[in-house]
């Protein structure tokens, strides 16, 4: 069983930067899918990227496409979500979540194990 923490999320304004970070402890990190959802106030949480266990291949939803970039450091046991010109629209609760199956999920009842979430708030 894997246990995981975001850190990382703020104030913002549109247009700048954030760097939001997931960390493990327990199990073994690199067994598992990555994977950073979000969740909007009267909304449903969504997927927004996710990264496969060796990192190889990274998946992300459309909106943030090019702007966003998920990566991970096995050996520190930690995934990273770098979100560039940040829109009001991307102000989330953001979670990250472990899957461990052997294949990409979008959807979010496919992960086993999750954190607490971060805020992440963008002003216009």
């Amino acid at each position: 069983q894997v246990q995981l923490g975001e850190s990382g999320g703020g104030l913002v304004q549109a247009g700048d930067s954030l760097r939001l970070s997931c960390g493990a402890s327990a199990g073994d990190f690199s067994m598992y899918y990555i994977g950073w959802f979000r969740q909007a106030p009267g909304k449903e949480r969504e997927f927004v990227a996710a990264i496969s266990r060796s990192g190889g291949y990274t998946y992300y939803t459309d909106s943030v496409k090019g702007r966003f970039t998920i990566s991970r450091d096995n050996a520190k046991n930690t995934v990273y979500l770098q979100m560039n010109s940040l829109k009001p629209e991307d102000t989330a609760v953001y979670y990250c979540a472990a899957d461990q199956g052997i294949y990409f999920h979008r959807d979010y009842a496919q992960y086993d194990y999750w954190g607490q979430g971060t805020q992440v708030t963008v002003s216009s």
